[in-house]
């Protein structure tokens, strides 16, 4: 790993192997890393059980489904991992329909 590389963000998703939760947490996985190429360093994909769903950057919580009682939906997690690894970074559309909703 080059010191470039530890600058860049770590992030995980824990999820439930129990409720077969691995294609939501790949699916998720593949966005994040498709919206943030260059700002994530590492992104791990936890298994784990008992309903978990978890989203972390950078060792800080950002989601956690039974708190919230819900999945996120993929925009407010780009802009919570935005918020973590690239803040100050515009999102695009995603951040043209929250500017809307305001």
């Amino acid at each position: 790993m080059t010191s470039k590389d530890t600058k860049k963000g770590h992030v995980e998703i824990h999820y439930c192997t129990q409720c077969k939760w691995l294609l939501r947490a790949a699916w998720m996985a593949q966005e994040l890393l498709g919206t943030f190429e260059e700002e994530i360093g590492t992104l791990a994909l936890k298994p784990g059980t008992g309903g978990v769903f978890e989203v972390s950057a950078n060792g800080k919580q950002l989601w956690n489904r039974k708190e919230k009682g819900r999945f996120p939906e993929i925009t407010e997690l780009k802009r919570l991992i935005r918020d973590e690894v690239a803040p100050g970074r515009h999102l695009g559309h995603v951040d043209r329909k929250e500017e809307n909703s305001n």
